[in-house]
């Protein structure tokens, strides 16, 4: 009786302690009676799994910015307290081998739709028109039905017509020109403000203002279209609230990288070996891609999406979209988790035995010392504390944030973001993009954490590429452990 009761009061005291710590000990899920109100169940909580090849920032504190401002450089970095939510990190850069799984991707629907078109034989096998029960849908690809192994004469056209020759040296190119990736984007911020509600009661929850129930809101609605000579037209609209659908953002963007950047950049070099070989080669697949725009990395990551959820079940709806960092969740996830200068524990750029940190310019007009001349392959220097490849130095990195001098100090310090989708029309200088990094051509103050560097968003560069993040499913609250108050 004894051993008995002293199992229950052991039961009792391992209850309480599991459940006690900096926000109680009280339950709150229990079950109520008596007509008491207890809440209801919401169900399977969506356990999302650790996305390929990403991994996981938890939420957290930043002191963004340095203190002691580079005089060197005659920077000044802005400083303040900010605080981010959680989300899931490409390890490393994006490489030449994942965007051309982008192109490629582009390449083959065009051809498939082409396959589809009675100019090309007409095998209508090639697109979807129609759904299980036999309505109609609007026409998408068929991605089950495999393109030809041995193309008759109409189907050999197609392919050939997404091609071309050079006249004077006989290459045969993929035709960059034709490889536009069209996507949608619904603006849930933009739809979400007071004054952009479609039912003029609910602009304003001021009861002493009389809200005009005639007054014409007006929104600005990016869209683009193909001419018939195939080139793109960008443009953002003014037009007059009218619904739901002003909301949703079209662009079409050309996706094949640049490859011209290797000798525009660098003027008076013979670089003709990197224009030609560094995204076609397979030799260069792990090296991070460049000579891609910060628009075609916008497109990468909506393509990502798509990619994503179509291969997905029902639990689609809860994840969330693939998407370019925030200058601030950059900085966050690049100090790792100590909040250090650089990726690494201490100020130095080289370990005790003389091997480099990262890959960039150790010393003046030598970029090999670090043992590369232009970029290297992803993850051969050690990650982070996060577990991040070349969060310094290899190729800088595109944010989503657009680049003014002021920085943080203009921003919130919660889940601190200043975005602008700049319009064609809009002045060059709107058009800046916070890039984050340094990469293998920047000497060591550029490949700091902190530093801030721009490009514009229209400008491939050699020494540019990108990551993509992605915003946790759920962000929910964790147990405090328990410590000793100071």
């Amino acid at each position: 009786m004894v051993m008995k009761r002293y199992i229950l009061t052991f039961c009792i005291l391992s209850v309480a302690l599991a459940l006690s710590g900096c926000f109680g000990s009280r339950s709150m899920n229990s079950t109520g009676r008596g007509g008491e109100v207890t809440g209801v169940g919401g169900g399977k909580a969506f356990s999302e799994p650790a996305p390929y090849g990403m991994t996981k920032i938890d939420r957290g504190f930043l002191h963004m910015g340095l203190d002691q401002q580079d005089s060197l450089w005659g920077k000044n970095t802005p400083v303040k307290d900010i605080s981010v939510d959680g989300f899931w990190m490409d390890e490393t850069e994006v490489t030449n081998s994942k965007y051309k799984q982008f192109v490629f991707w582009v390449r083959d629907s065009i051809l498939r739709t082409r396959l589809a078109d009675p100019a090309y034989g007409g095998d209508e096998t090639y697109m979807i028109t129609e759904d299980k029960e036999g309505n109609p849908v609007p026409p998408r690809v068929n991605w089950k039905k495999a393109l030809p192994r041995k193309p008759n004469e109409d189907e050999q056209r197609a392919i050939e017509s997404l091609y071309v020759t050079n006249p004077v040296t006989g290459e045969k190119l993929l035709d960059y020109r034709q490889l536009n990736y069209k996507y949608e984007i619904y603006d849930y911020t933009t739809a979400a403000l007071r004054r952009n509600r479609l039912l003029p009661e609910e602009r304003n929850l001021n009861t002493d203002v009389i809200v005009n129930p005639n007054e014409v809101v007006m929104i600005s609605k990016d869209t683009a279209y193909v001419d018939d000579e195939g080139l793109i037209h960008q443009e953002t609209i003014n037009r007059p609230l009218s619904g739901p659908w002003d909301f949703l953002n079209t662009y079409i963007v050309n996706v094949y990288p640049d490859t011209t950047c290797w000798v525009n950049d660098f003027k008076n070099s013979d670089n003709e070996i990197y224009l030609r070989n560094y995204f076609s080669n397979p030799a260069y697949n792990d090296y991070p891609v460049v000579g891609v725009t910060w628009e075609q990395a916008n497109a990468y990551c909506a393509w990502r999406t798509d990619y994503l959820l179509k291969g997905l079940g029902a639990e689609a709806r809860y994840v969330q979209r693939y998407r370019l960092p925030t200058e601030a969740e950059w900085e966050y996830a690049a100090r790792g988790k100590d909040g250090t200068e650089f990726p690494w524990e201490n100020k130095d750029v080289k370990n005790g035995d003389g091997c480099f940190y990262a890959n960039f310019k150790p010393d003046r007009g030598n970029y090999t010392q670090d043992g590369n001349l232009i970029t290297s392959k992803v993850g051969i220097y050690s990650p982070n504390s996060n577990g991040l490849y070349d969060m310094a130095g290899n190729v800088a990195e595109w944010t989503s944030t657009i680049y003014t001098e002021s920085g943080v100090d203009a921003m919130n310090d919660l889940n601190p973001q200043l975005s602008y989708q700049a319009a064609k029309e809009d002045p060059y200088r709107l058009k800046k993009k916070s890039v984050r990094g340094g990469s293998w051509k920047d000497p060591e103050s550029y490949i700091r954490s902190a530093w801030r560097s721009w490009e514009y968003q229209n400008q491939p560069r050699s020494y540019i590429g990108f990551r993509c993040v992605r915003s946790f499913a759920n962000s929910t609250s964790t147990r405090q452990k328990k410590g000793k108050i100071k």
